[in-house]
């Protein structure tokens, strides 16, 4: 870096500053390219496309600085004139022609380039593909205070999109999704056409997409609602802001009204010292029992982490009666995840068989990290050597074996919970998943 211009020095400053501006990168690639620095303008090539694939612009310069014969329109154009950083990327369909024929080179290299996958996809169907991430894996990200009462409208995202996890399934089918199919048969038989379900289980494996799945089960709303919204730091703001949530709800009824942490919503009065929360804990649970069966047609699916922190009037009939311990992904699950995550990634002859059995026990959040991992070496290794190569099975096993999982922490604090403080039977399926994975 000593032998470099002080212009592209102040030049790799920006781009420090700025890392995921893409046309800034190019820009310092140009000048790398102009000093006769040709592995380290593939390395902001590289790094540039990492951030936007399909540029085409990009993907001329990396081509020029490897020295393969780039596009005749563009060799002159781009080695007298940066991109503009003003100028925003424009859709692959309105670009200007760049006179080199991408489609045809794809079909000549096609029998050279190995496979991305070991096994092809499977079918499209239940299990076929995963959460996004997380999607929160959750994914999902709290709106804040700004959109505190934004309900999105009803998705297709169904529990046909939440890949594996069967039981979990059946047990919403059985206990809460097949009755609200049926409000007919509901109505005969004396069943309201509202619910309440409480999932618990460690982070990371899916709770938030599960309720957005049974939103579009439902064809309902969806409202997420978090501490953030509610909390206030005047007194009666706090409650007024409980109350307006639940009337969101009931006026976009039918809805799915998702209480994300209510361990921290609904956290057990006992413990608070604060007159003002266990005030705020007593609106909800008023906003529950919806006087007057003014909850009708509102689905309030809760989730925390910690299931013994949240008020035991929040578990009692009418309220959160049924509970759901959602456990890492089980093996379907996992290949749809990671699958999920190597999809726009470059990467060849992955045998995802192979890398599921090697990634028992991690989340959903996990596996994400395991992909991120395993891009990070390919593009470290391609930045040392200024070959750009793929990522392939010894860079995502290399990053299995360094993540643990982070279920492990979660799972040390539930076995007591378990086992000596389990009132009226609320853990047993997870007594049973402790001795059947000998963690007892």
């Amino acid at each position: 870096m000593s032998n470099e211009s002080p212009l592209i020095q102040s030049m790799r400053t920006a781009v420090a500053a700025a890392p995921a501006d893409v046309p800034l990168r190019l820009h310092l690639a140009e000048l790398l390219l102009g000093e006769g620095l040709g592995e380290a303008a593939v390395a902001e090539a590289a790094v540039a496309l990492q951030h936007a694939p399909g540029d085409a612009a990009a993907r001329a310069l990396m081509m020029r600085a490897m020295g393969l014969p780039a596009p005749a329109d563009d060799k002159a154009e781009k080695a007298e004139e940066p991109p503009k950083a003003e100028e925003p990327e424009q859709p692959a369909a309105h670009r200007p022609s760049t006179g080199f024929d991408w489609a045809a080179a794809e079909n000549e290299v096609a029998g050279a380039v190995p496979p991305r996958f070991v096994a092809p996809a499977p079918a499209a169907g239940p299990g076929a593909t995963a959460p996004e991430a997380p999607l929160a894996a959750d994914g999902s990200g709290d709106p804040g205070n700004a959109a505190a009462w934004e309900v999105d409208a009803p998705g297709t995202v169904t529990l046909a999109d939440v890949g594996g996890m069967e039981e979990i399934k059946e047990r919403l089918e059985a206990a809460f999704l097949a009755p609200m199919r049926n409000p007919e048969l509901g109505r005969l038989y004396g069943k309201s056409l509202r619910g309440g379900l409480l999932m618990y289980g460690p982070p990371g494996c899916g709770k938030t997409f599960i309720a957005r799945a049974v939103a579009g089960e439902l064809g309902a709303s969806f409202m997420s609602v978090s501490i953030n919204d509610v909390l206030d730091m005047w007194m009666g703001n706090s409650e007024r802001n409980m109350h307006e949530v639940f009337e969101t709800a009931r006026r976009q009824a039918p809805c799915v009204l998702f209480l994300d942490e209510v361990d921290a919503l609904g956290a057990k009065r006992s413990r608070m010292q604060h007159g003002g929360m266990r005030n705020t804990v007593n609106q909800l649970l008023t906003e529950l029992d919806g006087v007057g069966g003014a909850n009708e047609g509102v689905f309030v699916l809760a989730a925390t982490n910690v299931p013994w922190d949240v008020d035991i009037a929040l578990r009692r009939p009418g309220r959160l009666d049924r509970t759901l311990l959602v456990l890492p992904p089980d093996a379907p699950a996992r290949e749809a995840i990671l699958r999920y995550h190597l999809r726009d990634r470059p990467i060849e002859s992955v045998d995802l068989g192979k890398l599921v059995k090697v990634t028992e026990d991690l989340s959903g959040a996990d596996l994400a990290h395991v992909c991120e991992s395993a891009s990070e070496r390919a593009l470290l290794d391609s930045t040392r050597t200024g070959v750009v190569r793929m990522i392939n099975m010894k860079d995502l096993l290399g990053a299995a074996k360094e993540v643990r999982p982070s279920t492990d922490p979660w799972f040390a604090s539930a076995r007591n919970v378990a086992m000596f403080a389990n009132e009226g039977g609320m853990y047993d399926e997870l007594l049973a998943y402790l001795k059947r994975k000998r963690k007892l």
